[in-house]
């Protein structure tokens, strides 16, 4: 079964099993490290530790499954579920008590591969029942329950990206909201599509932009981003092997006038 999500990379989602009265001191249950994992489809490489650990004061419940990624035409995120024939992960499920930390082992059991394929490991805390004396006080059950979700590529050997700009027009961006979640005002920037026709993905975020033009007054105008703004802004910027295309909306603070607008990576 197919599941379009929004691609959003590298995110911790927060469902609530009810939505009424939601306690003050509710706060992150679960934290998993490292989020992003590049593997190898062969020898040490193709083995990775995740680190799980709990936060709450009572035992948390999890388990994990992992889905194949892939990307339509609008840019969303389509995940495919994948059979043990691909990964062997250990424990699949457990319990943390408070504190604790439990390393998940992720090893790629699958068959050689021509070319490289994005994963997204799902650690899923599972709901438990609440007792009486948590639902009777007010009568409704709130239940918070975390799903953080891990970016794992794995690839053959000497796979190499080929990434090439398609286009760049300006745009307005809008930008995230700020910390107390208010929201916030649209900005001048570029709209980049990127394409890879390489073996091997790309971490679009991993480079320096370099946007080059002309501004509103036709006068030379140079952006570049540096890889905090384009975390800030793309995520890790996966863009998949063999044909992989994605657009990324990029404020630069200056708005660019119609010419031609080149874009440039650089380590």
């Amino acid at each position: 079964m197919l599941r379009k999500k929004p691609a959003f990379f590298l995110s911790c989602l927060i469902l609530m099993a009810a939505l009424m009265v939601i306690p003050a001191n509710i706060a992150q249950a679960m934290r998993v490290s490292p989020m992003v994992v590049e593997m190898k489809n062969s020898g040490s490489g193709a083995v990775a530790r995740i680190e799980v650990q709990n936060l709450n004061s009572a035992d948390l419940p999890f388990e994990t499954l992992i889905t194949r990624i892939d990307f339509d035409d609008e840019g969303n995120v389509i995940e495919t579920p994948v059979t043990d024939d691909d990964f062997l992960v250990f424990p699949a499920q457990g319990v943390l008590e408070a504190d604790k930390r439990q390393v998940v082992r992720v090893q790629w059991v699958g068959p050689p591969i021509e070319t490289s394929r994005g994963y997204y490991l799902s650690v899923n805390q599972i709901p438990v029942e609440l007792g009486p004396r948590e639902s009777s006080a007010t009568g409704a059950q709130v239940q918070v329950v975390y799903h953080m979700k891990v970016l794992i590529t794995v690839a053959p050997p000497k796979a190499a990206p080929e990434v090439s700009v398609v286009s760049a027009i300006p745009t307005m961006v809008e930008l995230p909201k700020a910390e107390d979640g208010t929201e916030q005002a649209s900005v001048p920037g570029v709209e980049v599509r990127v394409k890879n026709t390489g073996n091997r993905h790309a971490m679009m975020a991993g480079v320096v932009w370099t946007i080059e033009g002309k501004d509103l007054q036709g006068e030379r105008l140079v952006v570049q981003l540096s890889l905090e703004d384009l975390n800030r802004y793309v995520g890790v910027g996966y863009l998949a092997a063999l044909n992989g295309d994605r657009s990324f909306k990029l404020p630069t603070g200056k708005a660019f006038g119609s010419g031609p607008i080149k874009v440039k990576f650089s380590q």
